[in-house]
Protein backbone atom coordinates (compact mmCIF):
# COMPACT_ATOMS: atom_id res chain seq x y z
CA UNK A 1 0.00 0.00 0.00
CA UNK A 2 1.45 3.29 -0.81
CA UNK A 3 1.74 5.88 2.04
CA UNK A 4 -0.62 8.12 0.43
CA UNK A 5 -3.00 5.46 0.61
CA UNK A 6 -1.93 4.60 4.30
CA UNK A 7 -2.49 8.17 5.21
CA UNK A 8 -6.06 8.35 3.42
CA UNK A 9 -7.33 5.62 5.17
CA UNK A 10 -6.07 6.45 8.63
CA UNK A 11 -7.60 9.67 8.60
CA UNK A 12 -10.61 8.49 7.93
CA UNK A 13 -10.31 5.78 10.75
CA UNK A 14 -9.65 8.77 12.68
CA UNK A 15 -12.45 11.40 11.88
CA UNK A 16 -14.81 7.89 12.27
CA UNK A 17 -13.91 7.47 15.85
CA UNK A 18 -13.72 11.51 16.00
CA UNK A 19 -17.64 11.30 15.07
CA UNK A 20 -18.29 8.37 16.95
CA UNK A 21 -16.58 9.82 19.91
CA UNK A 22 -19.30 13.24 19.69
CA UNK A 23 -22.31 10.69 18.92
CA UNK A 24 -21.39 9.35 22.81
CA UNK A 25 -19.88 12.57 24.16
CA UNK A 26 -22.92 14.17 24.75
CA UNK A 27 -25.02 11.90 26.45
CA UNK A 28 -21.88 11.26 28.83
CA UNK A 29 -22.06 15.07 29.26
CA UNK A 30 -25.62 15.10 29.89
CA UNK A 31 -25.67 12.37 32.53
CA UNK A 32 -22.93 14.16 34.38
CA UNK A 33 -24.78 17.40 34.47
CA UNK A 34 -27.78 15.60 35.87
CA UNK A 35 -26.79 15.57 39.87
CA UNK A 36 -28.19 12.55 42.25
CA UNK A 37 -30.86 14.01 44.44
CA UNK A 38 -30.94 12.27 48.08
CA UNK A 39 -34.10 13.48 50.39
CA UNK A 40 -33.85 12.35 53.72
CA UNK A 41 -37.09 12.85 55.75
CA UNK A 42 -37.26 11.91 59.42
CA UNK A 43 -40.68 11.94 61.69
CA UNK A 44 -41.86 14.18 64.09
CA UNK A 45 -38.37 15.68 64.51
CA UNK A 46 -38.72 19.15 66.31
CA UNK A 47 -37.05 22.05 66.09
CA UNK A 48 -34.24 21.67 68.80
CA UNK A 49 -32.81 18.39 67.77
CA UNK A 50 -29.99 18.69 65.25
CA UNK A 51 -26.93 19.68 67.84
CA UNK A 52 -25.83 22.14 64.94
CA UNK A 53 -28.57 24.34 66.19
CA UNK A 54 -27.75 24.90 68.83
CA UNK A 55 -30.66 24.80 70.85
CA UNK A 56 -29.59 21.72 73.36
CA UNK A 57 -27.26 20.61 74.97
CA UNK A 58 -28.29 16.46 75.17
CA UNK A 59 -28.64 15.81 71.48
CA UNK A 60 -25.45 14.27 69.31
CA UNK A 61 -26.29 14.00 65.58
CA UNK A 62 -22.09 14.95 64.13
CA UNK A 63 -22.83 13.79 60.49
CA UNK A 64 -25.94 15.59 60.36
CA UNK A 65 -23.99 18.41 61.42
CA UNK A 66 -21.51 17.91 58.80
CA UNK A 67 -23.97 18.23 56.34
CA UNK A 68 -24.98 21.92 57.70
CA UNK A 69 -21.18 23.09 57.67
CA UNK A 70 -20.67 21.39 54.33
CA UNK A 71 -23.58 23.26 53.06
CA UNK A 72 -26.63 26.07 54.61
CA UNK A 73 -28.62 25.30 57.66
CA UNK A 74 -32.04 27.19 57.19
CA UNK A 75 -33.04 28.74 60.25
CA UNK A 76 -36.52 29.40 58.84
CA UNK A 77 -37.44 26.01 56.90
CA UNK A 78 -41.00 25.06 56.88
CA UNK A 79 -42.87 21.99 55.80
CA UNK A 80 -46.65 22.38 54.64
CA UNK A 81 -48.65 20.68 57.23
CA UNK A 82 -48.43 20.39 60.86
CA UNK A 83 -49.23 16.56 60.41
CA UNK A 84 -47.37 13.42 58.77
CA UNK A 85 -49.61 12.49 55.65
CA UNK A 86 -50.00 16.09 54.14
CA UNK A 87 -46.57 16.51 54.98
CA UNK A 88 -45.64 13.95 52.63
CA UNK A 89 -47.97 14.55 49.98
CA UNK A 90 -46.65 18.52 49.44
CA UNK A 91 -42.99 17.52 49.56
CA UNK A 92 -43.60 14.80 46.65
CA UNK A 93 -45.81 16.59 44.73
CA UNK A 94 -44.33 20.02 45.32
CA UNK A 95 -47.52 21.49 45.37
CA UNK A 96 -49.51 22.36 48.49
CA UNK A 97 -50.97 19.33 49.32
CA UNK A 98 -54.53 21.20 49.65
CA UNK A 99 -54.72 21.58 46.22
CA UNK A 100 -55.83 17.78 45.59
CA UNK A 101 -57.71 17.60 48.78
CA UNK A 102 -55.45 16.30 50.86
CA UNK A 103 -55.76 18.42 54.02
CA UNK A 104 -54.88 16.07 56.95
CA UNK A 105 -54.25 12.61 58.19
CA UNK A 106 -57.07 9.92 57.43
CA UNK A 107 -58.63 11.22 54.40
CA UNK A 108 -58.56 9.36 50.53
CA UNK A 109 -55.90 9.65 49.10
CA UNK A 110 -57.99 10.08 45.61
CA UNK A 111 -56.59 13.24 45.01
CA UNK A 112 -52.66 12.44 45.63
CA UNK A 113 -53.42 9.05 43.93
CA UNK A 114 -53.84 11.20 40.62
CA UNK A 115 -50.77 13.64 41.16
CA UNK A 116 -47.23 13.52 39.54
CA UNK A 117 -44.67 13.07 42.62
CA UNK A 118 -41.03 14.30 42.15
CA UNK A 119 -40.23 10.77 41.26
CA UNK A 120 -42.56 10.17 38.07
CA UNK A 121 -40.38 13.39 37.22
CA UNK A 122 -36.97 12.85 37.52
CA UNK A 123 -37.84 9.00 35.81
CA UNK A 124 -39.03 11.70 32.68
CA UNK A 125 -35.17 12.51 32.84
CA UNK A 126 -33.82 8.61 33.14
CA UNK A 127 -33.19 9.06 37.04
CA UNK A 128 -33.40 5.53 38.72
CA UNK A 129 -35.79 5.84 41.47
CA UNK A 130 -35.93 4.62 45.21
CA UNK A 131 -37.66 4.91 48.08
CA UNK A 132 -37.17 3.99 51.90
CA UNK A 133 -39.05 3.75 54.98
CA UNK A 134 -42.42 5.12 55.97
CA UNK A 135 -44.71 5.57 53.30
CA UNK A 136 -48.03 6.64 54.92
CA UNK A 137 -49.46 7.66 51.60
CA UNK A 138 -51.46 4.48 50.46
CA UNK A 139 -50.87 0.75 50.36
CA UNK A 140 -47.04 -0.08 50.56
CA UNK A 141 -47.42 -2.14 47.66
CA UNK A 142 -49.05 0.73 45.47
CA UNK A 143 -45.74 2.74 45.83
CA UNK A 144 -44.20 1.43 42.99
CA UNK A 145 -47.28 3.59 41.20
CA UNK A 146 -45.75 6.89 42.10
CA UNK A 147 -42.58 6.57 40.72
CA UNK A 148 -40.31 4.96 42.70
CA UNK A 149 -38.96 1.64 40.74
CA UNK A 150 -36.83 0.46 43.97
CA UNK A 151 -38.99 0.10 47.23
CA UNK A 152 -37.67 -1.02 51.12
CA UNK A 153 -41.03 -0.17 52.79
CA UNK A 154 -40.66 0.60 56.01
CA UNK A 155 -37.95 -1.93 57.52
CA UNK A 156 -38.49 -4.01 54.42
CA UNK A 157 -41.66 -5.54 55.55
CA UNK A 158 -42.59 -4.85 51.70
CA UNK A 159 -40.05 -5.00 49.58
CA UNK A 160 -38.24 -5.45 45.50
CA UNK A 161 -34.75 -5.20 46.88
CA UNK A 162 -32.72 -5.90 49.72
CA UNK A 163 -30.15 -4.45 51.70
CA UNK A 164 -27.28 -6.79 50.10
CA UNK A 165 -28.61 -4.68 46.46
CA UNK A 166 -30.14 -8.05 45.55
CA UNK A 167 -33.59 -8.13 43.57
CA UNK A 168 -35.58 -9.61 45.06
CA UNK A 169 -39.59 -10.76 44.75
CA UNK A 170 -42.17 -7.70 44.96
CA UNK A 171 -44.00 -8.18 48.39
CA UNK A 172 -43.94 -8.52 52.06
CA UNK A 173 -40.76 -9.73 53.59
CA UNK A 174 -40.01 -10.52 57.71
CA UNK A 175 -38.13 -7.95 58.76
CA UNK A 176 -34.62 -8.87 60.06
CA UNK A 177 -33.24 -5.71 61.50
CA UNK A 178 -33.71 -2.75 63.40
CA UNK A 179 -36.02 -0.50 61.65
CA UNK A 180 -33.35 2.67 61.23
CA UNK A 181 -30.40 0.79 60.56
CA UNK A 182 -32.57 -1.71 57.96
CA UNK A 183 -33.14 1.97 56.24
CA UNK A 184 -29.87 2.85 56.53
CA UNK A 185 -28.03 -0.09 55.03
CA UNK A 186 -31.20 -0.26 52.20
CA UNK A 187 -29.96 3.42 50.94
CA UNK A 188 -26.00 2.04 50.67
CA UNK A 189 -27.77 -0.85 49.16
CA UNK A 190 -29.13 1.09 46.35
CA UNK A 191 -26.33 3.57 45.79
CA UNK A 192 -24.94 0.44 45.08
CA UNK A 193 -27.09 -0.52 42.36
CA UNK A 194 -27.29 2.78 40.92
CA UNK A 195 -24.12 4.88 41.49
CA UNK A 196 -23.16 4.93 37.89
CA UNK A 197 -26.59 6.84 36.82
CA UNK A 198 -28.60 9.91 38.30
CA UNK A 199 -30.66 8.48 40.95
CA UNK A 200 -33.10 9.74 42.98
CA UNK A 201 -33.57 8.25 46.79
CA UNK A 202 -36.27 9.36 49.31
CA UNK A 203 -35.61 7.96 52.62
CA UNK A 204 -38.26 8.30 55.35
CA UNK A 205 -37.17 7.37 58.52
CA UNK A 206 -39.20 6.46 61.30
CA UNK A 207 -37.90 8.67 63.81
CA UNK A 208 -38.18 9.68 66.45
CA UNK A 209 -42.16 9.20 65.95
CA UNK A 210 -43.83 6.97 68.20
CA UNK A 211 -43.40 3.70 69.56
CA UNK A 212 -40.23 4.85 71.31
CA UNK A 213 -37.84 1.37 70.09
CA UNK A 214 -34.20 2.39 70.30
CA UNK A 215 -31.84 -0.06 70.32
CA UNK A 216 -29.24 -0.51 73.45
CA UNK A 217 -26.79 0.36 71.09
CA UNK A 218 -27.81 3.71 70.85
CA UNK A 219 -29.30 3.95 74.18
CA UNK A 220 -26.40 3.47 75.87
CA UNK A 221 -24.94 6.69 74.17
CA UNK A 222 -27.38 8.63 76.64
CA UNK A 223 -26.34 7.85 80.03
CA UNK A 224 -27.22 10.05 83.06
CA UNK A 225 -30.20 11.22 84.41
CA UNK A 226 -33.10 12.19 82.07
CA UNK A 227 -36.83 11.46 80.81
CA UNK A 228 -36.77 8.41 79.51
CA UNK A 229 -38.57 9.05 76.77
CA UNK A 230 -35.99 12.10 76.20
CA UNK A 231 -33.12 8.97 75.95
CA UNK A 232 -35.00 6.89 73.55
CA UNK A 233 -35.82 10.22 70.78
CA UNK A 234 -31.82 11.21 71.13
CA UNK A 235 -31.21 7.37 70.45
CA UNK A 236 -33.07 7.07 67.47
CA UNK A 237 -32.20 10.42 66.22
CA UNK A 238 -28.25 9.08 66.79
CA UNK A 239 -29.45 6.10 64.60
CA UNK A 240 -30.36 8.20 62.00
CA UNK A 241 -27.33 10.48 62.29
CA UNK A 242 -25.40 7.07 61.71
CA UNK A 243 -27.36 6.22 58.76
CA UNK A 244 -26.43 9.95 57.17
CA UNK A 245 -22.82 8.84 57.71
CA UNK A 246 -22.89 6.05 56.18
CA UNK A 247 -24.63 7.21 52.96
CA UNK A 248 -21.82 10.03 52.75
CA UNK A 249 -19.25 7.08 53.47
CA UNK A 250 -21.13 5.31 50.36
CA UNK A 251 -21.27 8.52 48.40
CA UNK A 252 -17.21 8.97 48.89
CA UNK A 253 -16.51 5.58 47.75
CA UNK A 254 -17.87 6.11 44.50
CA UNK A 255 -16.77 9.78 43.93
CA UNK A 256 -20.15 10.92 43.40
CA UNK A 257 -20.34 13.09 46.91
CA UNK A 258 -19.86 16.34 44.37
CA UNK A 259 -22.26 15.25 42.09
CA UNK A 260 -24.89 14.55 44.95
CA UNK A 261 -27.60 17.22 45.93
CA UNK A 262 -28.92 16.22 49.88
CA UNK A 263 -31.80 17.45 51.30
CA UNK A 264 -32.51 16.73 55.53
CA UNK A 265 -35.90 17.93 56.87
CA UNK A 266 -37.82 17.32 59.09
CA UNK A 267 -41.79 16.29 59.00
CA UNK A 268 -43.55 18.09 61.37
CA UNK A 269 -42.98 19.56 64.97
CA UNK A 270 -42.55 17.18 67.55
CA UNK A 271 -45.68 16.25 69.72
CA UNK A 272 -45.78 17.23 73.23
CA UNK A 273 -48.94 16.70 74.43
CA UNK A 274 -48.54 20.43 75.94
CA UNK A 275 -47.49 18.45 79.51
CA UNK A 276 -44.26 16.16 77.78
CA UNK A 277 -45.28 13.61 79.94
CA UNK A 278 -42.45 10.96 80.44
CA UNK A 279 -45.10 7.97 80.47
CA UNK A 280 -43.98 4.77 80.50
CA UNK A 281 -42.95 2.59 77.41
CA UNK A 282 -42.90 4.09 74.08
CA UNK A 283 -46.28 4.05 73.03
CA UNK A 284 -48.77 7.39 72.26
CA UNK A 285 -47.62 10.20 73.82
CA UNK A 286 -44.55 12.65 73.75
CA UNK A 287 -41.82 11.30 71.09
CA UNK A 288 -38.95 12.87 73.68
CA UNK A 289 -37.91 15.13 70.73
CA UNK A 290 -38.32 19.07 71.77
CA UNK A 291 -39.37 22.24 69.55
CA UNK A 292 -36.96 24.71 71.43
CA UNK A 293 -37.63 27.68 71.24
CA UNK A 294 -40.58 27.23 69.11
CA UNK A 295 -44.16 27.61 70.22
CA UNK A 296 -46.56 25.02 70.09
CA UNK A 297 -46.35 21.49 69.11
CA UNK A 298 -47.49 19.05 65.89
CA UNK A 299 -50.81 19.52 65.13
CA UNK A 300 -50.58 23.66 65.23
CA UNK A 301 -49.72 25.75 62.85
CA UNK A 302 -47.45 28.16 64.95
CA UNK A 303 -44.05 27.85 64.37
CA UNK A 304 -43.49 24.57 67.04
CA UNK A 305 -45.50 22.70 64.22
CA UNK A 306 -43.87 23.61 61.12
CA UNK A 307 -40.68 24.96 61.48
CA UNK A 308 -38.16 21.92 61.08
CA UNK A 309 -34.45 20.86 61.04
CA UNK A 310 -33.75 21.81 57.18
CA UNK A 311 -30.05 21.28 55.83
CA UNK A 312 -29.22 21.31 52.43
CA UNK A 313 -26.04 20.31 50.92
CA UNK A 314 -24.42 20.00 47.80
CA UNK A 315 -20.26 19.82 47.95
CA UNK A 316 -18.42 21.92 45.80
CA UNK A 317 -22.08 23.85 44.21
CA UNK A 318 -23.29 25.20 47.44
CA UNK A 319 -20.78 27.37 49.48
CA UNK A 320 -20.53 25.63 52.57
CA UNK A 321 -20.94 26.56 56.19
CA UNK A 322 -24.03 29.05 55.60
CA UNK A 323 -26.62 29.85 58.08
CA UNK A 324 -29.49 31.25 55.75
CA UNK A 325 -32.52 33.26 56.86
CA UNK A 326 -34.71 33.87 54.65
CA UNK A 327 -38.38 31.54 54.82
CA UNK A 328 -37.94 28.07 52.86
CA UNK A 329 -40.34 25.63 52.16
CA UNK A 330 -40.28 21.75 51.97
CA UNK A 331 -42.21 22.26 48.29
CA UNK A 332 -39.01 23.76 47.07
CA UNK A 333 -37.28 20.45 46.98
CA UNK A 334 -39.21 19.28 44.01
CA UNK A 335 -38.70 22.57 42.44
CA UNK A 336 -35.00 22.53 42.63
CA UNK A 337 -34.63 18.88 41.72
CA UNK A 338 -36.30 19.46 38.39
CA UNK A 339 -34.56 22.45 37.81
CA UNK A 340 -31.14 20.52 38.26
CA UNK A 341 -32.06 17.34 36.17
CA UNK A 342 -32.34 19.84 33.35
CA UNK A 343 -36.05 19.39 33.22
CA UNK A 344 -38.01 22.55 31.75
CA UNK A 345 -39.89 24.50 34.42
CA UNK A 346 -43.21 24.37 35.72
CA UNK A 347 -45.95 26.84 36.50
CA UNK A 348 -47.54 23.44 38.33
CA UNK A 349 -44.65 23.48 41.26
CA UNK A 350 -45.49 26.00 44.15
CA UNK A 351 -41.99 25.44 44.97
CA UNK A 352 -38.89 27.53 44.00
CA UNK A 353 -35.63 26.54 42.88
CA UNK A 354 -33.51 27.00 45.77
CA UNK A 355 -29.99 26.82 44.11
CA UNK A 356 -29.54 30.51 42.37
CA UNK A 357 -30.64 31.93 46.40
CA UNK A 358 -27.85 29.33 48.25
CA UNK A 359 -24.93 29.80 45.40
CA UNK A 360 -25.39 34.23 45.99
CA UNK A 361 -26.53 34.60 42.38
CA UNK A 362 -29.65 35.96 43.68
CA UNK A 363 -29.72 37.97 47.03
CA UNK A 364 -33.89 38.39 47.21
CA UNK A 365 -35.90 35.96 49.58
CA UNK A 366 -36.90 33.22 47.26
CA UNK A 367 -40.54 33.85 48.35
CA UNK A 368 -42.73 36.74 48.75
CA UNK A 369 -44.81 34.68 50.89
CA UNK A 370 -45.83 31.22 52.01
CA UNK A 371 -49.41 29.94 53.18
CA UNK A 372 -51.06 27.38 55.15
CA UNK A 373 -54.35 25.66 56.01
CA UNK A 374 -54.63 22.39 58.06
CA UNK A 375 -58.22 22.08 58.50
CA UNK A 376 -59.29 24.29 61.04
CA UNK A 377 -55.97 26.82 61.01
CA UNK A 378 -54.17 28.72 58.38
CA UNK A 379 -51.74 30.98 58.33
CA UNK A 380 -49.48 33.09 56.44
CA UNK A 381 -46.04 34.44 56.77
CA UNK A 382 -44.65 37.53 53.95
CA UNK A 383 -41.28 38.76 55.07
CA UNK A 384 -40.58 39.08 58.77
CA UNK A 385 -44.62 38.76 60.07
CA UNK A 386 -47.41 35.96 60.32
CA UNK A 387 -50.42 36.09 60.19
CA UNK A 388 -51.96 33.20 62.12
CA UNK A 389 -55.73 31.81 62.05
CA UNK A 390 -57.78 29.28 64.28
CA UNK A 391 -61.61 28.57 64.56
CA UNK A 392 -62.47 32.50 65.66
CA UNK A 393 -59.12 33.33 67.06
CA UNK A 394 -56.85 35.36 64.89
CA UNK A 395 -52.75 36.55 65.71
CA UNK A 396 -50.18 38.37 64.38
CA UNK A 397 -46.25 38.03 65.28
CA UNK A 398 -43.24 39.68 64.02
CA UNK A 399 -41.15 36.55 63.59
CA UNK A 400 -38.15 38.89 63.77
CA UNK A 401 -37.77 40.04 67.17
CA UNK A 402 -40.03 36.97 68.47
CA UNK A 403 -39.94 33.51 66.74
CA UNK A 404 -41.64 32.34 69.59
CA UNK A 405 -44.98 33.99 69.03
CA UNK A 406 -45.62 35.37 72.60
CA UNK A 407 -46.13 38.74 71.89
CA UNK A 408 -49.76 38.98 69.68
CA UNK A 409 -49.49 42.49 67.74
CA UNK A 410 -52.76 42.18 65.99
CA UNK A 411 -54.08 45.18 68.32
CA UNK A 412 -51.46 47.31 66.98
CA UNK A 413 -51.51 46.02 63.76
CA UNK A 414 -55.06 45.68 62.96
CA UNK A 415 -54.84 47.31 59.00
CA UNK A 416 -51.61 45.18 58.37
CA UNK A 417 -53.43 42.09 60.15
CA UNK A 418 -56.27 42.52 57.67
CA UNK A 419 -54.07 42.87 54.59
CA UNK A 420 -52.61 39.46 55.35
CA UNK A 421 -55.69 37.50 56.41
CA UNK A 422 -57.04 38.93 52.63
CA UNK A 423 -53.86 37.61 50.51
CA UNK A 424 -54.23 34.25 52.83
CA UNK A 425 -57.45 34.17 51.84
CA UNK A 426 -56.86 34.79 48.13
CA UNK A 427 -54.43 31.83 48.30
CA UNK A 428 -56.60 29.38 49.34
CA UNK A 429 -59.05 29.78 47.20
CA UNK A 430 -56.78 27.80 44.89
CA UNK A 431 -57.58 24.95 47.27
CA UNK A 432 -59.57 21.95 47.23
CA UNK A 433 -61.99 23.14 49.10
CA UNK A 434 -61.30 26.71 49.00
CA UNK A 435 -60.85 28.96 51.98
CA UNK A 436 -59.90 29.32 55.32
CA UNK A 437 -60.49 26.24 56.75
CA UNK A 438 -62.71 23.03 56.02
CA UNK A 439 -64.05 22.29 59.29
CA UNK A 440 -64.17 23.36 62.96
CA UNK A 441 -61.32 23.52 65.65
CA UNK A 442 -61.52 20.56 68.12
CA UNK A 443 -61.17 20.57 71.59
CA UNK A 444 -57.59 19.40 71.53
CA UNK A 445 -56.76 22.21 69.03
CA UNK A 446 -58.65 24.81 71.33
CA UNK A 447 -56.54 23.37 74.31
CA UNK A 448 -53.67 24.06 72.43
CA UNK A 449 -54.53 27.48 71.49
CA UNK A 450 -55.58 28.39 74.98
CA UNK A 451 -51.96 27.27 76.50
CA UNK A 452 -49.35 28.27 73.94
CA UNK A 453 -50.99 31.24 72.67
CA UNK A 454 -53.08 32.48 75.10
CA UNK A 455 -51.59 32.15 78.30
CA UNK A 456 -53.42 29.83 79.90
CA UNK A 457 -53.10 27.28 82.76
CA UNK A 458 -51.96 23.52 80.99
CA UNK A 459 -54.90 21.31 81.65
CA UNK A 460 -54.69 18.63 84.22
CA UNK A 461 -53.31 15.43 83.06
CA UNK A 462 -55.52 12.30 82.74
CA UNK A 463 -55.23 10.62 85.96
CA UNK A 464 -54.89 7.22 84.06
CA UNK A 465 -51.75 8.50 82.59
CA UNK A 466 -50.42 10.67 85.32
CA UNK A 467 -47.54 8.21 86.01
CA UNK A 468 -44.17 10.55 85.41
CA UNK A 469 -44.37 14.26 85.39
CA UNK A 470 -43.30 16.63 82.75
CA UNK A 471 -40.15 16.98 81.83
CA UNK A 472 -39.09 20.44 82.72
CA UNK A 473 -36.60 20.94 79.21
Amino acid sequence: MHGRDRSTKFVKFFLLGLWGGFLVLPSFLHAADKPNVIVIFTDDHGYADLSCQGMVEDIRTPNIDKLAKGGVRMTSGYVTAPQCVPSRGGLLTGKYQNRFGLEANKLPLDGFDQEQTLADRLKEADYATGMIGKWHLGPSAYIVRHGFDDVFYQDGSWANFDVEGNDVPPGRKKPTLYHIDAGSQAACAFIDRHHEEPFFLYLAYRAPHVPLDATQKYLKRFPGEMPERRRKALAMISAVDDGVGQILASLQQYEIEENTLIFFIGDNGAPLKIHKEDAPGGGPGWDGSLNTPMNGEKGMLTEGGIRVPFVVYWKGTIPAGQVYEHPVISLDVAATAVSSAGLPEDSELDGVNLLPYLKGENKAAPHDHLVWRWVAQSAIRQGKWKYLQGGERDYLFDLSVDPEETKNLIGEQPELAGQLRDLLKEETQRFDPPGLATDEMSQVWELYFDFYLDGKPAPPLKPQTRVRRRNKQ
